[in-house]
């Protein structure tokens, strides 16, 4: 089975920073794709930015271009925030899309518990 763990989640002020981190284990043959998405109370979940593909592909929401940035070590993810807002606060969570053969497929997506970011003053 496979395990997905975020942690880094924490109260905040406007404008400060925070690292997210999701370290993925388990029986792990490859990964093809990781990425970060959040549910606002109330809101559906919502994409924050994937990594993918050797060099690393990036892909991030509009909201957050410029003040977050993915990246990949290994099987940890990373979402490091900067220039925090209100509207960022939601629960955060990581996927990851993983075969347990090395060569790949057949894909299945999993899911961490989630973290939670709040953004207030």
């Amino acid at each position: 089975q496979v395990q997905l763990v975020e942690s880094g989640g924490d109260l905040v002020q406007p404008g400060g920073s925070l690292r997210l981190s999701c370290a993925a284990s388990g029986r792990i043959g490859k990964i093809s794709l990781m990425g970060w998405y959040r549910q606002a109370a109330g809101k559906e979940r919502e994409l924050v930015a994937t990594i993918t593909g050797i060099p690393d592909t990036t892909n991030y929401a509009d909201s957050v271009k410029g003040r977050f940035t993915i990246s990949r070590n290994a099987n940890t993810l990373y979402l490091q925030m900067t220039d925090l807002k209100p509207e960022d606060t939601a629960v955060y969570y990581c996927n990851a899309r993983i075969s347990i053969y090395s060569f790949g497929g057949p894909w299945r997506d999993y899911w961490g518990q989630g973290t939670q970011v709040t953004v207030s003053s």
